[in-house]
């Protein structure tokens, strides 16, 4: 293992994949971790880029010959997952992964990395406001919107075992809040 890694992770809704974007863009040298996964590319995604799209056998294969720094099975035959060759591209090239993960993955990922990781978690205001913003995207259903909440009550437990606890209450205060905490770690 070599070089640092800065994990980001939150509910669904949390604000996670907006706050890593904007990382990216103001600080030059995170690079993208793209996870691995065996499930079916969709019309907008790219191979390579969204994901490492894999099939489950080759996945269970990268398994046994322990070519993942994490992995879990999400749903039956449904295998995501952050490779090993992944670091090793991002730290070739000087600069330092950042993943955008759900929360699984992200202790997993803390526990892999220890002492080298910054692992933030983001946190909603309260599970009414995660609802809110749920409901603003206007892609859930009510049953599906029910799951995403009751998920995000259970991940909200995993918080305290992330080294920095982000409620975001404020998108552009909390975004330079992170800012200053990824570029003091990275120093």
């Amino acid at each position: 293992m070599q070089g640092k890694a800065v994990i980001v992770s939150a509910p669904s809704g949390a604000g996670k994949t907006t706050i890593v974007k904007h990382l990216l863009q103001v600080i030059p040298w995170l690079e993208f971790s793209i996870s691995a996964c065996s499930r079916t590319k969709r019309e907008s995604e790219t191979n390579e880029k969204d994901y490492y799209f894999i099939s489950a056998d080759d996945f269970r294969e990268k398994i046994a010959m322990d070519e993942f720094v994490e992995w879990q099975e999400v749903y039956p035959g449904s295998y995501y997952g952050t490779l090993k060759s992944e670091m090793d591209r991002i730290w070739s090239m000087d600069k330092t992964p950042i993943f955008d993960v759900d929360v699984i993955g992200a202790v997993n990922l803390k526990k892999y990395f220890g002492e080298q990781s910054l692992g933030i978690f983001i946190h909603p205001p309260s599970l009414e406001e995660l609802e809110n913003r749920l409901k603003k995207r206007g892609s859930e259903s009510e049953e599906t919107l029910r799951k995403r909440l009751d998920k995000a009550a259970f991940e909200l437990t995993f918080a305290t075992q992330f080294d920095k606890i982000i409620i975001n209450d404020n998108l552009e205060v909390k975004c330079a809040e992170i800012v200053e905490l990824v570029n003091d770690f990275l120093k």
